[in-house]
């Protein structure tokens, strides 16, 4: 039998294909949402633009439903949500999870089950004491004893107190995960209007945990579009609570004066007790080291640093190492003889546990900042000597 060179061209190709669309990588979103017959459920991608629509079914009276899409080529995890008009489910999800979620309609956003993902049952309790947010803010606005300068004090204490546990269980206990970019850009609902609870562009401890998760995201998915973006946010923030201040200090300033940098200042108290802060060294190349003097490994790193400093400090190279030790006095007997700043982390919030959460919390780690204080080059890309050498080489 005769095959035509265009028919087997036509196999080949249809071989290719099949053989593509066997590799590509799927995810796939099943369950029931009950008492919702005949209702629309669609499955929505939220881009950095807003929400897209891939697909949808019109559920039966038992309410299963099952979507298995092709993952999107990233390395990063991607966010998703279930709607049935207002009422949404959001999930998280990398290249091949397979996710169950079951809820009941008209109450799937308050009351859902989730399985098959540690991350997606994060952000369901994220989402559950959302909801309980709104309705503390709801309450104090509907509050007939209260005035308006009382309803925003009041609003004011249980927005601080989410925001804290938020930041202590999620954000800086995990800022590489999902759970803790989906936490940045949570809402609340103030008479008509919808505002971020991490806003950064009214917040400077809030600019530092878009800082926080940008910056650990630069470790863990380095280039991603969703890293970026967080840098760009947290950047802009910045920028903003720069230009608010010089407002504040004199209305006749020229705003291209302000300076804006992508830096997390730490301002702690050197060795000799001396108040030192990483902004006061801008003009340097700063290497920002994080270091345990009674850590085994201690000797020897405190020798390399030794080393590059005294071949690059007459170029404008410095170290601001920041020590994590529990023993002042052994840390000051440690530090005494060496010829950069060194400052103890000690008690209370700093600065420098941004950077370390950054890290995955692993000391010791580094940072380096250029002559504008900007943060150049990460934890994850300074894991080896000649690595930081490079590094400081090409800032220098």
């Amino acid at each position: 039998m005769k095959i035509r060179h265009s028919a087997l061209a036509a196999l080949a190709l249809l071989a290719i294909l099949a053989l593509a669309s066997c590799s590509q990588k799927k995810f796939k979103v099943s369950g029931a949402i009950t008492d919702a017959k005949d209702s629309l459920l669609y499955l929505e991608h939220l881009s950095l633009d807003g929400p897209v629509v891939v697909d949808s079914v019109k559920l039966g009276s038992d309410g299963a439903f099952s979507f298995e899409e092709n993952a999107l080529d990233t390395v990063t995890p991607d966010f998703y949500r279930l709607r049935i008009a207002g009422q949404i489910v959001n999930i998280a999800i990398d290249s091949t999870e397979q996710v169950s979620v079951k809820a009941a309609y008209p109450t799937m956003s308050s009351h859902y089950e989730v399985a098959g993902s540690e991350e997606c049952k994060r952000i369901r309790q994220l989402a559950y004491m959302q909801i309980a947010l709104q309705n503390q803010i709801n309450a104090a606005v509907a509050n007939p004893s209260l005035g308006v300068e009382q309803v925003r004090e009041v609003v004011g204490g249980y927005l601080q107190a989410y925001k804290q546990q938020v930041k202590m269980n999620f954000i800086f206990k995990a800022p590489m995960l999902a759970s803790s970019y989906f936490a940045l850009f949570q809402t609340y609902v103030l008479g008509s209007q919808q505002m971020l609870i991490f806003d950064p562009s009214a917040s400077k401890d809030d600019v530092q945990v878009y800082a926080a998760v940008a910056t650990s995201w630069d470790a863990y998915y380095p280039g991603s579009e969703r890293g970026l973006n967080l840098h760009n946010i947290a950047l802009e923030g910045m920028k903003n609570q720069r230009i608010l201040k010089a407002e504040q200090q004199s209305a006749e300033i020229d705003a291209s004066k302000v300076s804006v940098t992508n830096l997390i200042d730490i301002s702690l108290l050197d060795n000799k007790g001396v108040k030192r802060s990483l902004s006061s060294l801008k003009g340097k190349v700063v290497l920002l080291d994080f270091h345990v003097f009674a850590s085994e490994g201690s000797p020897k790193r405190i020798m390399w640093l030794r080393d590059l400093y005294n071949k690059y400090h007459a170029q404008g190279f410095e170290i601001y190492q920041v020590s994590y030790d529990d023993n002042e006095h052994f840390w000051k007997t440690q530090t005494a003889a060496l010829p950069w700043v060194s400052v103890l982390r000690g008690e209370g919030n700093s600065g420098a546990d941004t950077y370390v959460n950054a890290a995955g919390k692993q000391i010791p780690c580094m940072f380096l900042l250029d002559r504008e204080s900007n943060v150049v080059k990460g934890a994850q890309d300074l894991t080896s000597p000649a690595a930081v050498e490079a590094a400081i080489k090409a800032v220098l």
